[in-house]
């Protein structure tokens, strides 16, 4: 990426989590990259233009920390490598991690590019892959792998919002901590017999989490 595209969009993230779409003007996004706004308009044709760069840019980002986890040996390493990534991801690229959230309505689109659509199918789709192999390796309980999968996207998710939002009030450490017991918690009901018996073993003597 060019420097004046990553400034670009560095800038455009920032200003429509900020200010939202209605908020969001070529204008402002000038005034914010240090530019005119007749120089932006030679890098993109307008607001749709550029949020729809911030989302590509954002899956990018996001699967180059996940495909990290496709290098480990086993289901369990890599199902746990791509929830590790998430955290990562989340934890040090808050902003394009939120953008990645919205609709294209919320973006001032009728629908997402073609391009970027692609990427969003293969994201979860990566999802899907690390509990379906899961479930054949025996690790998690036979089912709907789809379901499965968006049940732990959305508690991961959720403690991430909370975390965000200042809920937990504790730092950055202890949500990394919390984050890995509250999803393994998770995991035991979803797990076959042998690995929640594994799972459950770990905290056993383990303190209550920090409440909200």
């Amino acid at each position: 990426m060019s420097y004046q595209r990553e400034k670009i969009l560095a800038a455009a993230v920032e200003l429509y989590l900020q200010d939202g779409l209605d908020g969001f003007s070529m204008r402002k996004l000038a005034k914010q990259v240090g530019v005119t706004a007749p120089a932006l308009y030679r890098h993109y044709a307008g607001k749709e233009a550029v949020l729809a760069d911030v989302m590509r840019e954002a899956h990018r980002a996001f699967m180059s920390y996940l495909y990290r986890a496709i290098e480990a040996p086993t289901p369990r390493e890599r199902f746990q490598g791509a929830g590790e990534r998430y955290l990562d991801f989340a934890l040090e690229h808050p902003r394009w991690h939120a953008i990645l959230s919205f609709g294209p309505e919320q973006l001032g689109m009728v629908e997402l590019p073609a391009d970027i659509e692609a990427m969003s199918s293969a994201r979860h789709q990566f999802w899907i892959d690390r509990v379906r192999e899961c479930m054949d390796a025996g690790i998690l309980e036979d089912g709907d792998p789809t379901q499965t999968a968006l049940t732990l996207w959305a508690h991961a998710h959720g403690l991430l919002q909370l975390y965000r939002q200042g809920h937990l009030h504790i730092g950055e450490s202890e949500f990394r901590a919390l984050f890995e017991e509250s999803g393994e918690r998770l995991i035991c009901g979803i797990a076959t017999d042998a690995f929640s018996h594994e799972l459950a073993e770990r905290y056993v003597d383990a303190p209550t989490a920090t409440e909200a």
